[in-house]
């Protein structure tokens, strides 16, 4: 499968609007979470399958294909590594970390919050 091209149809817009094709392309199954994993350093395959955890052997084998003809990741003697791109885009991904963090708290407050109001009205429904 080729990979997504700026000022070509893309999944999700007709014009292919750089952000969408770049939306398409990060929207793949472990494609930010190869460039993730790589931003500890150069991989191997079997080193990245580890660091991803339940990627398969056949969707590694493509994604990073993918991520190596859009120019953000190169194989050396080293393994995969980033670009100076891919390194440029983790450094745009890295406040969505940082936003990750306060979203699962809220998310985890929210619950607490929900159970709370469950339990009160349980205890206070006499039925």
């Amino acid at each position: 499968m080729a990979i997504p091209r700026p000022g070509q149809p893309v999944r999700g817009s007709h014009s292919g609007a750089p952000v969408m094709a770049a939306f398409d392309l990060l929207g793949r199954r472990w494609a930010m979470g190869i460039i993730w994993n790589l931003s500890k350093g150069p991989a191997t395959f079997r080193m990245l399958q580890e660091q991803c955890e339940t990627i398969s052997p056949s969707i590694l084998n493509s994604r990073t294909k993918d991520l190596r003809e859009a120019g953000l990741v190169r194989l050396t003697d080293k393994g995969f590594e980033l670009t100076p791109l891919g390194d440029e885009l983790y450094a745009l991904l890295r406040p969505v970390a940082d936003w990750s963090i306060q979203w699962a708290e809220h998310l985890s407050l929210e619950e607490r919050e929900n159970q709370s109001d469950q339990v009160s009205a349980k205890v206070g429904d006499p039925g």
